[in-house]
This record gives structure tokens, C-alpha cells and sequence, in this order.
């Protein structure tokens, strides 16, 4: 098998689970954060940095690299593992995603989804078999199956219209996938529908996946109906292959998902946060442009030992953001990940002393948030 999940630890007051996913290019704790490179980059930093701040599993994007360079190219560089200097493990989602958040520049069929390229309106065409070929070639560890997002809010008849359709694709994607070294996940849909989240993942267990997806979550719905829906679908997946919750990475709802049983997450929240010159701390967010930390020499967080913690003040981080220094997207960068990644591990670590919802109890109030459960 391309992939196994070993469960190490299950906490006794919550789903929070410790384990590990074994890849080819290594073991991977989890529960676990993936730093996204949409384009086979984790934009302003190098894939050493990435690795020396404890990256073990990051995420690319199939809709983008398809468009550019070209997933042709990336197999004729030798896969994104080789093409963009990453030897550790990669994930590449279907597209799915950024193809149905093109709204009207793009057209649902059985067949697939004709869709307008968001770079020079060119019409290209997406159908389960097109997005496995594309990951093929890609390369990566874990690929996704193609699955239609159905946007927040949708009525329930195209709820359950879009995720039966996600599971007959689902289907396809499976005869289509030729690569024994390459892990495919299936997705769970359904909306904000409890009984169609049930139907969605019953079809995609028989299916038989060696890892399971919970997709069209965190489209702009509260977090409370999120977790809601976590609630009822995750129980439903087998308790021995892993499962990923897509698009989520702040820190309460990344506490959220772990007790709710996931153990994998990606999101471009701590990239783009960063640029937009907001840091993660442990006492809550810091928007380092604001006038008060002009003469603060402080870390951005006491309590955290990352390269920019470590050697930077809040009044320079202020400066250079104030400036357009390019220095400090990496810097704030570098801490963002760094928090989240340290927090994944934390967590991990308070799941194996079955100490998670006390853990959980104490980060959210440190930081000023209440837990949901």
C-alpha cells in the first residue's frame, strides 16, 4: 500500500487521536498541519525552512499546476517532489475546489465540468479520469478524488444532487487511478445536511478508500454548524485510515477538529494572514501594523521559539510591515507555521498523556476564545 495509518492513542473524553501515517518518504505524526504551496512553492519560504520547522507533509494544487506549467512538465522534471525540491511527503488536492468556486465561468455535466481559466479565459475541461491523470503525472504521495463543493448556503435538493453525482465520480476516479504508489482519498459532501453527510460518507466507505476527506466545510458557514457536521460524519469513517479535514487551519477550529476525531489539515490561512501582516500567538492575534506596537521590543510570542521570535521585536516586524519590506512576509510567515505546527505537535503530545481536553480547555482561554464543546 502506498500509505498505512498506525493509531497510537484515542483520548477517552474526546475523538482526539495521536497516530501515525507511514509514506514512502517517511512517517507522519499526526494529528497533523500541511502547509499549502499552491503552486508548488509555500509562498516566501524555502523547502529547507519548511523542513526545519517541522514540515513532514505539505499540499499542492492540482487546478493551478495544471494550468501552470503544465502537469506534462512536472512529469518530465520527475514529479513535484524532484521539480520543486521537496523530498518528504506531498498531497495534491483534485481541483474540485477551485474549479466550482469559478461560478459562472464554469458548467457542471455528468461528464465533468467545463470550465474558463481564471489566467486568460481559455476553456479546459475537467472530468474525474482528467483530474486523476493530472495527479498522476503530478506525482504526489496522496491524491483526491474530483468531487463537486457545493457552495454555502445550497438547498438540499442540490446537496443531494451534488454528492451523489461526488460519489459516482468517486467511482470513476478509482477505475481511472493506475498508480499503486499514490494513495487516493475519497471526499464527503452533503451540504450542511446531516442526513446527506450520512448518505455521502455510507458511499464512499463501501468505496473502500484508503484515507477519507470531509470537503465542503468552512465555506462561510459558522463555525458551530462546521462542527456540527463534523460530528455527525466523522464517527461514520473508519475508525483505522486517516481523515482530513479540507480548507481549515486556524488555531480553535484546528483544537475543534482534533477532539471531533481528524487528523489531517491543510489550509492557506497562516501563508496569507502572514502577508496581510497578522500573527498566531498563544495570547491571541497580533495585527503587527497596528500604532501600539511601534515602540513594543517585544517578541511577537514569549512563549514561542521560532527563528523569528527568537531574534525579531514587534516594533521591527512593525517597521519593515509599515515599509513593504519584503523580510517580513518570511518572518511572519515562518512564525505562523512555526505556531501551528508547534500546536499540532502539542496537541499530540497531550493526546498521548490523555490530557487533550484540558489542553484544549487552557490554549482557547489563554487566547481568548471559548471551547465548542
Amino acid at each position: 500500500m502506498a500509505i498505512r495509518f498506525e493509531l497510537c492513542k484515542t483520548c477517552s473524553r474526546t475523538g482526539a487521536r495521536a497516530g501515525i501515517l507511514h509514506t514512502s518518504r517517511g512517517p507522519v505524526a499526526t494529528p497533523v498541519f500541511m502547509p499549502v504551496g499552491t503552486q508548488a512553492t509555500v509562498k516566501t519560504l524555502t523547502p529547507e525552512e519548511l523542513r526545519d520547522i517541522g514540515a513532514a507533509l505539505i499540499l499542492a494544487n492540482t487546478y493551478h499546476l495544471y494550468l501552470r506549467p503544465g502537469a506534462d512538465l512536472v512529469r518530465e522534471a520527475g514529479g513535484l517532489h524532484r521539480f520543486m525540491h521537496w523530498p518528504h511527503g506531498i498531497l495534491t488536492d483534485s481541483g474540485g475546489y477551485q474549479v466550482f468556486s469559478l461560478g459562472p465561468l464554469r458548467k457542471i455535466t455528468e461528464e465533468g465540468v467545463e470550465f474558463k481559466s481564471h489566467l486568460d479565459g481559455g476553456t479546459h475541461f475537467f472530468s474525474p479520469e482528467k483530474a486523476v491523470a493530472v495527479q498522476m503525472d503530478l506525482g504526489a504521495d496522496i491524491i483526491m478524488a474530483f468531487d463537486e463543493c457545493s457552495p454555502y448556503p445550497s438547498t438540499f435538493a442540490y446537496a443531494r444532487d451534488s454528492l451523489a453525482r461526488t460519489t459516482r465520480w468517486a467511482r470513476r476516479c478509482q477505475a481511472a487511478h493506475t498508480r499503486s504508489d499514490q494513495a487516493m482519498f475519497g471526499i464527503v459532501q452533503g451540504g450542511m445536511y446531516p442526513e446527506l453527510r450520512r448518505e455521502s460518507a455510507a458511499g464512499l466507505v463501501e468505496l473502500d478508500f484508503p484515507g477519507y476527506a470531509v470537503g465542503g466545510l468552512s465555506v462561510g458557514e459558522p463555525k458551530p454548524l462546521m462542527y456540527e457536521m463534523l460530528e455527525v460524519t466523522v464517527p461514520l469513517l473508519p475508525a483505522a485510515k486517516p481523515r482530513y479535514l479540507m480548507g481549515v487551519g486556524s488555531p480553535d477550529c484546528l483544537l475543534e477538529g482534533v477532539a471531533r476525531g481528524i487528523d489531517m489539515f491543510d489550509c492557506v490561512l497562516p501563508t496569507r494572514t502572514a502577508r496581510n501582516g497578522l500573527a498566531f500567538t498563544t495570547r491571541g492575534k497580533v495585527v503587527i501594523r497596528n500604532a501600539g506596537y511601534a515602540r513594543d521590543f517585544t517578541p511577537l510570542d514569549p512563549e514561542c521559539s521560532c527563528y523569528t521570535c527568537r531574534n525579531y521585536s514587534r516594533a521591527y516586524l512593525r517597521h519593515l510591515y509599515k515599509a513593504e519590506e519584503m523580510l517580513v512576509y518570511r518572518l511572519l510567515t515562518l512564525h505562523n507555521l512555526s505556531f501551528l505546527l508547534n500546536l499540532m505537535r502539542d496537541m499530540r503530545q497531550a493526546i498521548l498523556a490523555n490530557r487533550f481536553d484540558g489542553f484544549k480547555k487552557a490554549f482557547l482561554a489563554k487566547s481568548g476564545q471559548e471551547s465548542d464543546t
